[in-house]
């Protein structure tokens, strides 16, 4: 278990950047039609516009490791809205109404907000080294 335990960190910080990688990129497929999405969202239409964004942009965020937490909260919240307003009245299980990916990226966001960025984070490097202002004397 020491094993497991010293690499904890690699670990969640690998999670964290495959998880924000995968959300980044379904949200540039459906925010501007590529990678194989058949076209894009309609410009500020609810929810499918906003959700794409939410997906780019909370996908990016979670991947570098810039506001992790707040942005995986975000995420993760998105995803229950969609599993709950587009899958689940269809039916009550993910794997009768589609909505696996949904419940996923929900779980694996919110598992994050709560564990933080493990490894590999911008967040800890722009903490290091804060922009230095000078000041006139």
């Amino acid at each position: 278990m020491k094993l497991f335990d010293q690499g904890r960190d690699h670990v969640i910080g690998l999670f964290r950047i495959v998880l924000g990688f995968l959300f980044f990129i379904h949200g540039a497929a459906k925010l501007f039609g590529i990678f194989g999405a058949k076209a894009a969202a309609d410009a500020f239409v609810w929810p499918g516009w906003w959700a794409s964004l939410i997906q780019f942009v909370g996908g990016a965020l979670v991947l570098l490791g810039i506001g992790t937490r707040g942005a995986a909260l975000i995420c993760s919240g998105s995803m229950a809205y969609a599993y709950f307003t587009a899958h689940q009245p269809s039916n009550l299980l993910p794997i009768a109404n589609g909505g696996e990916l949904a419940a996923l990226f929900c779980w694996g966001f919110l598992l994050i907000a709560f564990l933080g960025n493990g490894k590999w984070a911008l967040d800890g490097v722009l903490k290091r080294h804060p922009a230095r202002v000078e000041t006139a004397h």
